[in-house]
């Protein structure tokens, strides 16, 4: 692991965004969605940070936080058990006068006591819907630099279908900026605009002590969103600078997002930009190489350790632990942990969750714009 002395603790947000996609966080949260095979969506972020040298994360739970602790664990994989800084998990608060959070502002409100106390002069903010090998340490580096006192990362890309479908009432607030060279002039809230946009990456880099002022004055006066209530209408006094990340990055909208984002890795292309930045670390799993019995025909797949495959499979991400029986035909599909389909079945376009049994002779037949979704330890 690289370890730069990077002087900035980090702060992740995991359950921004769940309800893009209720069908996969029934039982998790954004942050711990598997993804490209044999990770989790907070692994890219993470390890990001661990990457560039931050030693000092928190993540700040809300709710069905307990896949991600059974991830995370004390935070080994990411060399971040430490007894000064490492990995800080905080769950809500249980008392009846506090309430879970549901912006930025109230979730930083409930560790003022534990910013005040660090010692890090800069703190880095994310969310964990979007998987990207991060420079954290060019990002930090171009804060500084440019004097700003919020530097906020963003892609250019066009707005995905379903964020164009988001009412501004919505908990999922997203952000497209407008820039005058790298100055944020405006900063627009679930903007309908067609064409490429300045889509903000949620990311934000900040002085702790700036962002332990902002917070103070923020909560007493009710606000919750740190983009809309703080940022954004004080544009003109505080110097907000953009970063323009230009790597690979996987953006989870909605479940088609996930089929495509997912299916694109199967592009070596793709999947070598995603990781360009340095390892990506996840929880460490014991399990055989992927046995690829006789008859077996296997086509444009990725597939993650542990799995046994005797059927034919075509254009597919395959899990830790999937076992394709003989006689079975699978293709185009996002197979999650521990999916079992039996000798006989016939299974395009669909997404299971883990340990999902798919019974002898079944068929389920999905398309590229609506993919057959099976939750979490189903047979069907």
């Amino acid at each position: 692991m690289v370890n730069s002395n990077i002087d900035a603790l980090g702060i992740i947000f995991p359950n921004s965004y769940d309800d893009l996609v209720p069908e996969l966080v029934a039982d998790r949260l954004m942050a711990s969605i598997p993804f490209a095979g044999r990770y989790r969506m907070i692994d890219f972020i993470l390890s990001s940070m661990v990457n560039c040298g931050i030693d000092n994360v928190s993540v700040i739970v809300r709710k069905n936080y307990h896949s991600l602790l059974d991830h995370l664990g004390a935070g080994r994989e990411w060399d971040l058990t430490r007894k000064n800084g490492g990995l800080n998990i905080v769950p809500p608060f249980a008392e009846k006068t506090v309430k879970v959070y549901n912006g930025r502002v109230e979730a930083l409100a409930s560790i003022l006591g534990f910013l005040k106390s660090q010692k890090e002069k800069y703190v880095i903010m994310a969310d964990a819907n979007v998987a990207a090998s991060f420079d954290f340490g060019a990002f930090l580096e171009q804060h500084i630099e440019s004097g700003a006192d919020v530097t906020v990362a963003y892609t250019e890309e066009e707005l995905p279908e379903s964020f164009k479908n988001t009412e501004i009432n919505s908990k999922s607030l997203y952000y497209t900026l407008d820039l005058d060279g790298q100055r944020v002039t405006n900063i627009k809230i679930n903007s309908k605009a067609s064409g490429v946009q300045n889509f903000s990456m949620n990311i934000y880099a900040i002085e702790r002590e700036t962002l332990i002022d902002q917070i103070s004055q923020a909560f007493v006066r009710g606000y919750v969103y740190y983009e809309r209530d703080i940022l954004s209408p004080h544009l003109v006094t505080l110097n907000v600078q953009g970063f323009k990340f230009e790597g690979y990055s996987a953006r989870i909208s909605d479940m088609k997002s996930y089929f495509d984002e997912n299916m694109k890795l199967l592009d070596e292309n793709n999947l070598d930009a995603l990781f360009d930045k340095g390892q990506i670390y996840t929880k460490i799993r014991d399990d055989n190489p992927t046995r690829y019995k006789t008859g077996s025909r296997v086509k444009n797949v990725m597939a993650a350790d542990g799995c046994v495959i005797e059927g034919d499979v075509e254009n597919c991400i395959l899990f830790r632990g999937v076992k394709i029986k003989s006689g079975a035909k699978v293709r185009n599909c996002v197979l999650m942990q521990d999916t079992v389909v039996e000798s006989g079945a016939d299974i395009d376009y669909v997404i299971t969750d883990k340990n999902v049994v798919i019974s002898e002779n079944q068929k389920l037949q999905g398309t590229d714009s609506f993919q057959v979704f099976v939750e979490k330890g189903k047979r069907v």
